[in-house]
């Protein structure tokens, strides 16, 4: 009798297994929410609303020649990050990229060579695929024609080709990440209040606002798929918005300086393509870091490729 009861505790167990629904997947909007950073804005006391986030087509179109002209129209810059995932059997890839209408200066630049129309910097954060929404491993961030690698405390990545920069600091369980006034090179945030004690701190949110001013501490900024439908990279061969693969149109200071996430670029990191940080970050992250356990190199999902 207890060989019969067994055998039919054991066939019910695994019908159970058979029938019991499977986790559901995490979205990608959940995923890029739950990682997306606090993120430090300095701003400029001569120009603070030059320094709020925006999105390229944050005044109705996606003709990127206008947007330095129609930066004063302040209730449109409303915060905002765009994001991007792909996806190996091992980690998830997430892209954030911070759009500014103006890379600017205090100064007159009469030549061109300092400032330019539209501007867009961020960073990639390297997430193991385990339990849930993952574990951050890494974090490499674009600086004008730099990049810089960052790990949280507890990675156990250590330099590769690259130097390791310094501690990825969470603040509430997220990354956090600071951006320079006027230039807006992105670096992790080192803890420290802003340069010249003002600046705007902007949290992820549903909903984008716009500052109430250059030292503004709490600014929600929404979330924007760069692979969305008619987004930035559906629009990669528009001549409205592209002068150039990877490369925004603009006819302010330096003419079409600024670049979408595939056109990123390190200026000395050797063998690291143009753009890989959004379309090969698989690769990057194998450059640039070593001891960093299992990973694979095989996409299971990467629409830039």
């Amino acid at each position: 009798m207890k060989t019969i009861r067994a055998s039919l505790l054991a066939v019910a167990l695994f019908t159970t297994a058979l029938t019991a629904p499977a986790q559901a997947a995490v979205s990608d909007y959940d995923l890029a929410l739950h990682w997306a950073p606090v993120h430090h804005q300095d701003t400029d006391s001569s120009d603070a609303d030059a320094d709020y986030l925006s999105t390229v087509d944050f005044d109705g179109d996606w003709n990127t020649l206008n947007n330095w002209e129609n930066q004063t129209q302040l209730a449109k810059l409303t915060g905002a990050a765009y994001y991007s995932v792909v996806e190996t059997s091992t980690h998830w890839f997430l892209v954030y990229s911070f759009f500014h209408p103006r890379d600017w200066d205090d100064q007159p630049d009469p030549f061109g060579t300092r400032t330019h129309e539209n501007d867009l910097e961020g960073t990639l954060f390297v997430v193991r695929k385990d339990a849930g929404f993952g574990t951050l491993e890494a974090a490499v961030t674009v600086a004008h024609s730099d990049f810089y690698s960052y790990v949280p405390a507890g990675s156990p990545y250590q330099n590769g080709s690259e130097t390791i920069d310094g501690t990825l600091l969470l603040v509430g369980g997220r990354p956090a990440t600071f951006q320079e006034a006027k230039g807006h090179g992105l670096y992790r945030w080192n803890g420290a209040d802003f340069p010249g004690g003002d600046g705007v701190i902007y949290q992820p949110a549903a909903t984008g606002e716009v500052p109430s001013g250059g030292n503004d501490r709490s600014v929600g900024y929404r979330l924007v798929n760069s692979l969305d439908a008619n987004g930035m990279w559906a629009r990669r061969t528009n001549s409205e918005t592209y002068s150039s693969f990877g490369t925004f149109r603009g006819d302010n200071g330096k003419d079409n300086a600024a670049n979408a996430p595939w056109g990123w670029d390190d200026q000395n990191d050797g063998a690291i393509y143009r753009g890989y940080l959004a379309t090969d970050p698989a690769l990057v992250i194998d450059k640039y870091f070593a001891n960093k356990g299992t990973f694979s190199l095989t996409y299971t999902r990467n629409a830039f490729r």
